[in-house]
């Protein structure tokens, strides 16, 4: 009798464990997981040079604790990293020349990691180099003990990953890098934009369709060049999909019925490690409102603007190397790397890494209404377009061409807070990431971190600390 028992509850565990690791499976968890550890080890070992040996303790386990049942395989010589849950699930992500870290990929010859140089560019002030100007150069106009108090307290809890966890700050005024601070450990380390990467796709996608001559209300499928279309520009102009623009794209205002969520389960992870294809995935969803009716903040709207830029190019060769000869290049970005999909299109959602003083070259080139140098890396105009709200109402307000625009009196996330004035727009990543760009202080502030808890950082109380202490410039 105690024997059948002892067998029932055997069976009945065993069955428990079949059902839930098939309703895991099912939901993906397990794939999307070891997908997440692979891609993000790899990039921060081999686009960003750091050392392997704590990256899952240091970026990946504090988002959550299942993935502690993932470990890592780094190969140095082959530049990729395999990643397994709990011994069965296996993804692998390898570098690959001009793609960055991309998932499910074979390695291939010819990718070079990234080298951290800590004194790269330290002989000459920024933006030719790296240095910042000393303190006794600054205007004496500026508030220099408000300044560096704001400073200090954004690295409160740098290197606590329960904190604020800060890895880099910077300010500039006049074109000049008044401060460049980065915790330890990090100093010459790129750094990963998250979703600050939207506004940087958002100026190649400007400037390649601008160049080409489409006019940014046409819509999406009437983008492309003849024969270059994916196969879903089909599927769009059967149905209602066909009124999208490619400026709802810029705004997000496309309608489609997706959803914008970060959780285990949640469009956003399934989109970025268990998708190949995430521009086709992100545009098969259905369209629910009207184009150009509706804001929804959406990471696979960015994607679908991506892969309308791809239709621009002869050949994916030029696409990918295209950051870097069109935007990387002329800036002097020496450190920036945007990822691709594993079917070879922008994430430019998410995937661009670039150090501190180069994410700075990006906030001045934005102020600068893409202008450097003398020379015209952008269009004119961007500056006008990003910052012009995708609606005139609600959080649309706030919102302008894949960047926010933070002091919006109607929609804009830090309209409450003091000190920031309504022309700054910004790049914003979900870990605390921002790059505002200020006209009317011509500044820019910079501030990286990996700040799992939202509430240990607040980018508006931040930004109104560091542009009280900045004198109006116009």
């Amino acid at each position: 009798m105690l024997k059948r028992i002892v067998l029932g509850i055997i069976a009945l565990i065993v069955v428990l464990l079949v059902v839930v690791v098939g309703a895991l499976v099912y939901l993906r968890i397990p794939q999307n997981a070891s997908g997440m550890a692979a891609e993000s080890v790899c990039s921060a070992a081999f686009m960003a040079g750091r050392s392997p040996d704590n990256l899952m303790e240091e970026d990946v386990l504090p988002a959550s604790p299942a993935l502690s049942a993932i470990s890592v395989d780094v190969n140095e010589d082959e530049k990729s990293v395999t990643a397994k849950f709990a011994g069965l699930f296996s993804r692998t992500a390898s570098l690959l020349p001009d793609r960055g870290c991309v998932l499910d990929e074979p390695p291939a010859a010819g990718a070079e990691g990234f080298v951290i140089n800590a004194d790269a560019g330290a002989d000459q002030s920024w933006p030719a180099g790296n240095a910042p100007i000393p303190a006794t150069d600054w205007d004496p106009a500026i508030d220099a003990d408000r300044l560096n108090a704001a400073v200090d307290a954004a690295f409160v809890g740098a290197g606590d990953t329960a904190a604020a966890n800060a890895r880099g700050l910077a300010v500039v005024q006049d074109g000049k890098l008044l401060v460049l601070r980065e915790a330890p450990g990090f100093a010459g380390t790129p750094l990963h934009g998250w979703s600050m990467t939207k506004t940087v796709g958002g100026m190649l996608a400007y400037k390649i369709l601008t160049e080409k001559g489409i006019d940014l209300q046409t819509p999406v499928v009437d983008a492309f060049p003849a024969g270059n279309a994916p196969s879903w520009v089909a599927e769009w102009a059967q149905d209602e999909r066909r009124e999208i623009t490619v400026a709802d794209l810029f705004y997000m205002r496309d309608g489609l019925k997706n959803r914008e969520g970060y959780g285990p389960t949640d469009p956003v992870v399934q989109m970025l490690y268990g998708e190949p294809d995430m521009s086709g995935w992100a545009a098969s969803f259905p369209a629910e409102e009207p184009a150009g009716s509706r804001w929804q903040y959406l990471s696979a709207t960015s994607n679908i603007l991506a892969a309308v830029a791809r239709g621009q190019f002869a050949s994916d060769e030029e696409y990918w190397s295209y950051p870097a000869t069109a935007l990387y290049d002329p800036v002097g970005l020496t450190t920036a790397s945007l990822a691709t999909d594993t079917a070879g299109t922008w994430v430019s959602s998410s995937y661009l890494w670039a150090t501190v003083p180069d994410w700075a070259r990006l906030g001045q080139l934005v102020l600068q209404d893409g202008q450097w140098e003398g020379e015209e890396v952008l269009p004119p105009g961007w500056l006008e377009f990003a910052g012009t709200s995708a609606l005139p109402d609600g959080d649309g307000a706030g919102y302008g061409a894949q960047t926010w625009i933070p002091a919006n009196p109607v929609g804009g996330e830090c309209r409450s807070t003091p000190g920031i004035p309504e022309d700054t727009v910004s790049m914003e990543g979900h870990w605390g990431q921002i790059v505002a760009s200020v006209p009317s202080k011509d500044a820019v502030v910079v501030r990286l971190g990996w700040t799992f808890d939202r509430d240990q950082f607040d980018s508006c109380a931040l930004l109104s600390e560091v542009l009280s202490s900045l004198p109006d410039r116009n």
